[in-house]
């Protein structure tokens, strides 16, 4: 019999959110921020010893897979079960020059890992949390997705992102599902090692002069977003640092003319 101080009531099972790309930045302080408020937190990406190094601080299941192996990634969600929130994180951007410039390797693994792989991974979820009649798809856009910005092949990608997310919106009225997008300006991350491979052009690109947005106050965001009453979607959030805007005119010197 239990004792008078035990408590015998049933116990909301645990919610599970899946984060993809979370060896580094934004995904991994959106794993460490759900760990923290108590999900099941999944968290998936290319580098295991990143991996192993926050599961080991977090609690969170790992899963060591490139977002663009259709096939594991579709395996992966079937053997998880039920998520209710997906946060589709991963992804990369090729800053090196102009599209004109770019490799097809480049051009390629934007779109892949940036668009196809959201694709396929979140149809794989929503199969679940449309049966279930909940759930919830964070999709992490960009400025650079929503603003003209010199960096076409990136922006081109997250501008898909940014019409998935408002599409599915509509697609999955009357659902219960939620779609949200996150739309950051410059967050402190590791973005631009990869993104420019030239060391010199890499330095003056990351020395914004301005206090950036963390990762956590992104993961902030999404907790935000996800917090909110079931009966409340927030459809996009739009974050950059004070320092930070986008607009104004351009001036083209050599022609003398200006575009609004």
């Amino acid at each position: 019999m239990a004792g008078d101080d035990e408590d015998t009531r049933p116990h909301a099972p645990r919610r599970v959110v899946l984060v993809t790309g979370a060896s580094s930045g934004i995904g991994a302080a959106t794993a460490e921020r759900f760990a923290a408020d108590g999900w099941i937190v999944h968290a998936t990406a290319r580098r295991a010893d990143r991996l192993d190094a926050l599961a080991a601080d977090t609690g969170c299941v790992v899963h060591a897979v490139d977002v663009r192996d259709a096939a594991a990634m579709t395996a992966l969600v079937d053997a998880i079960g039920p998520i209710d929130v997906l946060v589709n994180n991963a992804g990369l951007g090729r800053m090196d020059g102009t599209l004109a410039g770019s490799s097809l390797d480049d051009i390629v693994a934007s779109v892949d890992t940036n668009v196809t792989a959201v694709l396929v991974v979140t149809a794989a979820v929503l199969r679940g949390m449309t049966e279930r009649g909940s759930g919830h798809v964070v999709n992490i856009g960009s400025m650079a997705g929503l603003y003209p910005l010199a960096a076409a092949s990136y922006g081109a990608t997250k501008g898909a992102i940014h019409r998935l997310s408002t599409n599915l919106r509509l697609e999955l009225r009357g659902t219960g599902v939620r779609v949200t997008e996150i739309c950051p300006g410059r967050v402190q991350s590791e973005f631009y090692d990869v993104a420019i491979t030239d060391p010199t052009r890499r330095a003056v690109t990351k020395d914004s002069g301005v206090d950036e947005v963390t990762a956590a106050e992104v993961a902030d965001a999404i907790a935000y977003a996800v917090g909110v009453p079931a009966h409340v979607n927030i459809n996009r959030i739009e974050l950059q640092p004070t320092g930070q805007t986008y607009g104004g005119s351009q001036f083209d010197a050599a022609s003398g003319e200006a575009s609004p």
